[in-house]
């Protein structure tokens, strides 16, 4: 039974990306004890290290997370500096998009925007100097807030915020009329 998991652990591990989840977390999404987490968390560990896998599952601050292994750091290092990619990936430009209509806005506004992890996109636009981290928001856990940067300006050839272009108007949903007049039911 807890073997059926461990795929299902996985999963939920990766779309947790770099914030991880808790053993309680891991609990109620998986609907297990939390002592039976830390043995599917123990499994998990062993089977990326038998197959050699180039990730690894980390418990940091009681919170479990996927992570590069430390002998393949130099790849990644490669891989963000590598030039091969001088334009933004769809996610990216959405999430840009969203960040310069919306600023100053948290990574869970924006993933609650655009209903997927947005981590990969904010630190491609941060590398790019695009956004900046601009504050934190007074809520709890003080979470990042993101606003665009005067290289963002320079970058699509705007003087300023006020130089975006509208954003279309949302299309008022029709409304049903379903009796143009009072029932002709008799009232009690």
């Amino acid at each position: 039974m807890l073997l059926q998991i461990v795929p299902a652990l996985e999963a939920v591990l990766f779309a947790a990306g770099t914030d991880g989840l808790s053993t309680q977390e891991l609990a109620g999404i998986l609907q297990v004890p939390p002592h039976e987490v830390v043995a599917l968390c123990d499994e998990l560990r062993q089977h990326l290290s038998t197959r050699e896998s180039g990730i690894q599952l980390l418990e940091v601050a009681g919170v479990w997370q996927l992570s590069t292994r430390a002998e393949h750091a130099h790849y990644l290092h490669r891989m963000t500096e590598s030039s091969t990619s001088t334009t933004l990936s769809p996610a990216a430009l959405e999430t840009l998009a969203i960040v310069a209509y919306r600023q100053p806005i948290t990574r869970s506004k924006i993933e609650s925007i655009r209903g997927v992890h947005s981590d990969r996109a904010l630190q491609t636009l941060l590398y790019r100097q695009l956004i900046a981290e601009v504050g934190r928001e007074n809520a709890p856990g003080r979470p990042i807030l993101y606003g665009t940067t005067d290289h963002f300006l320079q970058t699509f050839g705007l003087l300023s915020l006020a130089d975006l272009p509208e954003l279309p108007e949302e299309p008022q949903a029709e409304k049903l009329v379903l009796f143009e007049q009072e029932s002709a039911l008799p009232r009690d």
